[in-house]
């Protein structure tokens, strides 16, 4: 049976706010607090948690994928414990999808713990590339709100749900891979089904300090990324949905985004600013008349930031890479071209923006050639001509 919380609101919204101030008011609501806006964190999380050693999917499972929030810092324990690889996602996807977290040698039960927090994720963890073929084998994700029938309100950014759906467009998990959530009791309530969008994620087992649901849950998980729900606006914050983006729209699948799309161009206009995509670096300081030349502001300034793209393929035109920079909107200021060398240097102006491409290039393949991205060493390679990309 559902918990005896007052009866849920009729939009995501109120269940969300009702549970928040439900677990406040009660002493249940655990560090960090308020938990208002979060994942929230519940006294009894952690043995909430250990009911995933019941579960023979998480002791078949050899890859976990488990998100950041406080209420699963013990599963993401157990899995270490175990001797899993545990992927975590990163926070709102910024730099990427999941990172592997990676102990020390050796490490003892203590420092598997220290790994386990959001600081030990963000010390021991390697990313993950789109070309990696990670397979998850199960998914634990968390939520505010979750029924007995496996519909889940999370906290109302979507990230988990688009986590799922670039793992199903990555190969990364099937139609039958389960999905877990770990919350408090008072979290079980009733939600009405017409809630429910076919882009939200459901879950196949709740695991709270007294019980194991199984849902029995028979409504479809995201077939992969539905694009014309995906906003210009979400594009831009997440580098990594315009690689994907960009392979989709290679293999011939619709990607109009939901601001892009015909049938909705009218109230999107009308509910969004009229304004261009910019580039990651919206004012060019390359010389726009002589593309050859050298920028003098290059040769002095200490804050351009430049990515290294290697393994170019030989028949690759300067226009082809810029075309696809420009797609995947992380045209840089300046494209240094060594064509020859199989290689380009992209100057931006600032770290972020060199950040962005550098998330969004990582894991791409071109002319067959997985292109190798990284920091360049020095941002300056003097004699080579400089291109300026935004003409």
């Amino acid at each position: 049976m559902a918990a005896a919380l007052p009866p849920a609101g009729r939009s995501k919204g109120d269940i969300r706010e009702q549970v928040w101030e439900h677990l406040e008011a009660s002493g249940l609501a655990d560090f960090p607090r308020p938990v208002r806006g979060r994942i929230p964190n519940f006294k009894g999380s952690s043995h909430a948690a250990t009911r995933l050693l019941g579960l023979q999917h998480f002791r078949a499972a050899r890859a976990v994928k488990i998100n950041p929030d406080a209420p699963q810092r013990n599963a993401r324990f157990l899995t270490l414990e175990a001797r899993k690889t545990l992927l975590v996602p990163t926070p709102r996807l910024r730099t990427g999808l999941f990172n592997r977290i990676v102990p020390p040698p050796g490490a003892t039960k203590e420092m598997l713990r220290r790994c386990a927090t959001s600081q030990g994720v963000r010390d021991f963890s390697v990313p993950v590339g789109l070309d990696s073929k990670a397979q998850v084998d199960l998914v634990v994700v968390g939520s505010v709100a979750v029924s007995e029938k496996g519909w889940r309100i999370g906290k109302g950014e979507g990230y988990a749900d688009m986590e799922y759906a670039m793992m199903v467009s990555m190969g990364a998990v099937q139609e039958d891979t389960p999905v877990v959530t770990i919350v408090h009791d008072c979290q079980v309530l009733d939600i009405a089904e017409e809630l429910l969008g076919d882009h939200d994620l459901t879950v196949d087992y709740i695991l709270t300090p007294t019980r194991t649901i199984q849902t029995h849950c028979k409504r479809p998980k995201p077939q992969g990324i539905m694009w014309h729900k995906v906003s210009s606006e979400m594009l831009g914050k997440i580098p990594i949905l315009k690689t994907l983006r960009w392979r989709e729209k290679q293999a011939g699948k619709d990607v109009t985004l939901q601001d892009e799309h015909p049938a909705l161009a009218n109230t999107s206009r009308a509910a969004i600013p009229d304004r261009k995509v910019m580039a990651a670096n919206p004012q060019p300081w390359s010389d726009p008349v002589n593309p050859k030349s050298v920028n003098p502001k290059s040769e002095g300034s200490d804050t351009t930031t430049t990515v290294y793209v290697g393994n170019l393929p030989g028949s690759l035109r300067v226009s082809q890479l810029k075309s696809v920079l420009r797609e995947l909107q992380v045209l840089p200021a300046a494209l240094k071209w060594q064509g020859a060398q199989h290689r380009a240097f992209l100057d931006y102006r600032d770290q972020g923006a060199a950040h962005r491409a550098l998330s969004s290039l990582q894991g791409l393949s071109l002319g067959g050639n997985a292109l190798r991205v990284e920091l360049a060493k020095s941002h300056r390679d003097k004699g080579q001509g400089e291109i300026n990309t935004h003409k």
